[in-house]
C-alpha cells in the first residue's frame, strides 16, 4: 500500500477504503499542516483545519477528477479552509495576534544567536512580504509546486503567479540584504 500512487489511493478512498485514507494522511499530513500553519499562524487552528481537510478528502474523493496532482488538490482544499477560517475570525482575535507578533527590537543574547541563523533571518524576512507574496514563495519554494500548480491552488492566472513571484523575490532580496545576507539566486 505504501508504494501505491496518490491517485489510486483517492480512487480507493472514494470506494470507502479506510486503509487508503490512513496511507494518504500519513503521506501528506505534515506538508499540508505546515502549509496551513504558515497561513493561519496558529497551531491549534492549523490542527483543526487539517482534520477538516482530510475529512473533505474522505467525503469528496469520488469528485477528484485528476486534472491536477493529488498534492495540489490537497493544498487547494487546505488553502480554502484556512482563508475561510481567517475570514471568520473576530477582529479582537486578529488584534491580539497582531499584538503578539510585534517584536521587541532590542537584542538579548538569545536573539543575537538567532540572528546568526540564516534560516531564522529568512523566516523573519518572509513575514515582511505581503500575504499574497508569502503564499507564492511558500508554494513554489517550500512545497515545490510549479507555476501551473500554484495558479490552480490559488485560483489566479499563471502570469499573475509569475509576476507575484518576481516582486516577492525582489522584496525578499532587499530584506535579506538589509539583514546582511546576499540573496542566493540570480
Amino acid at each position: 500500500m505504501q508504494q501505491t500512487s496518490d491517485e489510486v489511493l483517492i480512487q480507493r478512498i472514494a470506494g470507502g477504503d479506510r486503509l487508503a485514507m490512513q496511507v494518504l494522511y500519513a503521506r501528506h499530513h505534515v506538508r499540508v499542516y505546515r502549509f496551513v500553519l504558515r497561513l493561519v499562524r496558529n497551531e491549534s487552528m492549523a490542527e483543526d483545519l487539517i482534520s477538516e481537510v482530510f475529512l473533505d478528502v474522505w467525503r469528496q474523493a469520488g469528485r477528484f477528477e485528476g486534472r491536477s496532482a493529488v498534492t495540489t488538490w490537497l493544498l487547494a482544499i487546505a488553502r480554502f479552509k484556512a482563508l475561510s477560517a481567517l475570514r471568520g475570525r473576530k477582529e479582537a482575535e486578529l488584534a491580539d495576534e497582531v499584538a503578539e507578533g510585534i517584536e521587541d527590537t532590542s537584542d538579548d543574547p538569545e536573539t543575537a544567536m538567532q540572528k546568526k541563523d540564516t534560516g531564522e533571518i529568512l523566516r523573519k524576512c518572509m513575514t515582511k512580504l505581503s500575504a499574497d507574496h508569502r503564499e507564492i514563495i511558500d508554494l513554489v519554494y517550500y512545497h515545490e509546486k510549479s507555476v501551473e500548480e500554484v495558479a490552480q491552488i490559488v485560483g489566479i492566472p499563471e502570469n499573475t503567479v509569475k509576476t507575484r513571484m518576481f516582486y516577492a523575490r525582489k522584496k525578499l532580496a532587499e530584506e535579506l540584504k538589509t539583514a546582511g545576507i546576499e540573496r542566493g539566486w540570480p
